[in-house]
């Protein structure tokens, strides 16, 4: 890659702390730091967020990518709606603005797939917004997902300190076990273990494997699962993946300290609060929300819309800077191959 990665970010919902986010983060040194960004989102609101924040910015618009100067304090924004300033109400989404949500998501994977950007940032969306604008989805994973024909993708939450992929998302903890399968979660290391390579550039990957009962089911004490289904698992993972070492099921209570000690590259984790519990306790600020097995690369923010505290100049931009970062390298590392 002769110029540094492209990178399309998306502003998120009008109605949270999105558009305010991405005034302060185009605004950092950071940005244009190895990345070149640019904003896919509305124009009116985008001039109302650096007004509401205060930082020395120009909202540029762009009708097509060609035309982005990446340049410090200059905002280039493709648009993609026409709202006034007006409809960006704090925690009141309307069918007009949860579309222009939509519209952003979209036309950038769009501009992902054609080849036109590197990679897509997206800024926190909104479940009741979604609904409000007809999708049939629940959030960004599954949109981009479709959009992209991907069959196979997980989410992974990632800072410095530690990675984690988890086999289940958003199911209620008495589904968790009947959704766990053998080759369910065989996937998801093997998953883990390609992109651990190909977007992290770590070419032996180490990932821990966590338990779903307390001490990894004690042999069978506290539940047979770990026997039944993640050990047969993890064997399979191993032939796929010869050049990983991939532990067997790990007690939960211990293995995300040994990740964060730098024993692990990342933990497969069987539920979502299994894994997000720990990562938000060492990555609250700087954690990066990123989705693996899509044909482009995308990572966002790993925290919502904060309804409570849209429009005020509160919210912190660190977890969009850290995406977009983490966007970059993914970017950087996949074009190395």
């Amino acid at each position: 890659m002769t110029q540094p990665p492209l990178l399309a970010l998306t502003m998120g919902d009008p109605c949270g702390i999105g558009p305010e986010l991405s005034a302060k983060a185009f605004h950092s040194p950071r940005a244009y730091n190895g990345m070149r960004p640019f904003l896919v989102g509305d124009e009116e609101i985008m001039k109302k967020a650096v007004e509401i924040t205060g930082v020395p910015l120009t909202v540029r618009r762009i009708d097509d990518v060609t035309e982005a100067v990446f340049t410090p304090g200059i905002m280039d924004l493709l648009p993609v709606s026409s709202l006034t300033r007006d409809e960006g109400v704090p925690g009141s989404p309307t069918v007009r603005t949860g579309q222009a949500m939509i519209e952003c998501i979209t036309r950038s994977v769009d501009l992902a797939l054609e080849g036109s950007c590197d990679a897509i940032v997206t800024g926190p969306i909104h479940k009741v917004a979604m609904k409000l604008a007809g999708s049939e989805f629940h959030g960004h994973t599954e949109l981009i997902a479709s959009r992209t024909r991907a069959s196979e993708y997980a989410m992974m939450m990632a800072g410095d300190r530690l990675k984690v992929v988890l086999v289940t998302i958003h199911i209620p903890l008495r589904q968790v076990i009947d959704d766990l399968t053998s080759p369910v979660i065989t996937n998801l290391i093997s998953l883990t273990a390609r992109s651990l390579k190909e977007r992290f550039g770590i070419g032996t990957p180490r990932i821990a494997v966590a338990g779903l009962n307390p001490h990894a089911g004690e042999e069978g004490l506290f539940g047979d699962e770990e026997s039944r289904l993640i050990v047969p698992a993890v064997s399979k993972a191993r032939a796929l993946h010869p050049e990983c070492t991939i532990s067997d099921p790990m007690p939960p209570d211990t293995v995300f300290f040994k990740a964060t000690e730098g024993h692990f590259d990342a933990v497969v984790c069987m539920y979502h609060d299994q894994g997000l519990i720990p990562f938000k306790m060492v990555h609250f600020h700087d954690g990066v929300n990123t989705t693996l097995g899509l044909p482009i690369i995308r990572t966002s923010v790993d925290h919502g819309t904060a309804y409570d505290i849209a429009w005020q100049n509160i919210a912190s931009e660190g977890s969009l800077l850290s995406a977009m970062e983490m966007a970059a390298l993914q970017a950087r590392n996949r074009t190395a191959r």
